[in-house]
């Protein structure tokens, strides 16, 4: 077995210097860890020795972290969660009916998929708590990355390291009009891109993966789009486009079923885009064994039934 030169820390070593970067004071530090200012101090100093950098500079008044100590605090954490992640998933070890298991994923997913799904999988799990978080897609990446979320749901184009990613279904982009706008035709089946050249639109925040999607076609095809109104929550799209703001593109998921009413809604054309959507872990990250069956459910679902996950 290989010998690694690992410094020796302790756990609540680690604690101390995370809570010192996040109080700035030794004196709130040791009231918040419950310990004494000088017994906080030698800690800091031991953990400086070890690693042979200044973590801190003290002076009469305030303590700033150093470069070096904001690199240790952020591998810190991560250490901790990744500890505390191991420690509740041990718990777990005799069976699958015990624990938390946190999911972030977006809105659509949230709300088409997990409800009969959650229904499902706590049916015979009465002591496992589902939580559900929603967010975009930079939000599932940062919750799964920094372990306050077991595993994601959301989109796998672009994700790469530390990230694992398994694909579950492609959805397609949808354009979305009010009732009566000039595009919306009887009898039409589809929107070509080049038709929305001019309009103003209803859309996501910029670093939304089908929004960039969307804006690069339009590049290559010679324009750009105009904005009205840019909101945080992609359900929230469609009800602006009910209310006559202006059309939107958004992914199948985010149009609600049939029958729909004040709006229409046709899938984007010339070129089809689409997303990939997928399960996102991070790398080495052990999953608990009911954060494990979730995860088989979900695939199951998506699987079996691909018109839950579909508009």
């Amino acid at each position: 077995m290989p010998i690694f030169d690992v410094p020796d820390l302790r756990t609540k070593e680690l604690l101390t210097i995370i809570t010192l970067a996040e109080r700035g004071s030794f004196v709130a530090a040791a009231a918040h860890l419950k310990t004494s200012q000088p017994a906080l101090t030698r800690t800091v100093k031991r953990v400086e020795r070890i690693l042979g950098v200044l973590l801190f500079s003290r002076n009469t008044r305030r303590v700033e972290i150093t470069p070096a100590g904001r690199e240790f605090v952020a591998v810190a954490e991560r250490m901790l969660n990744d500890l505390n992640l191991t420690s509740r998933s041990l718990g777990e070890i005799a069976g699958e009916q015990r624990g938390r298991i946190t999911l972030a994923t977006y809105s659509a997913f949230a709300t088409q998929v997990i409800p009969p799904l959650a229904k499902c999988f706590l049916s015979t799990r009465h002591s496992v708590e589902l939580h559900v978080s929603e967010g975009l897609q930079w939000d599932i990446l940062e919750q799964v990355r920094d372990g306050s979320a077991d595993f994601g749901v959301g989109l796998i184009d672009t994700v790469d390291e530390p990230f694992a990613k398994e694909p579950l279904f492609t959805e397609s982009l949808f354009v979305a009009f009010p009732m009566g706008h000039p595009l919306s035709k009887p009898r039409r089946t589809s929107v070509a891109l080049a038709e929305l050249k001019g309009e103003t639109l209803v859309t996501a925040p910029p670093d939304t993966i089908f929004r960039r999607a969307a804006e690069t076609a339009a590049c290559a095809a010679g324009f750009t789009f105009k904005y009205g109104v840019v909101v945080g929550r992609l359900p929230t799209i469609v009800d602006h486009v009910r209310a006559g703001v202006g059309p939107a593109i958004a992914p199948a998921s985010v149009i609600p079923q049939k029958p729909w009413k004040d709006f229409e809604a046709y899938p984007l054309t010339d070129p089809a885009l689409t997303l990939s959507v997928g399960i996102i872990t991070l790398r080495g990250r052990y999953l608990s064994p009911a954060a494990t069956a979730l995860v088989s459910l979900i695939r199951e679902q998506c699987r079996t039934a691909p018109h839950a996950v579909r508009a």
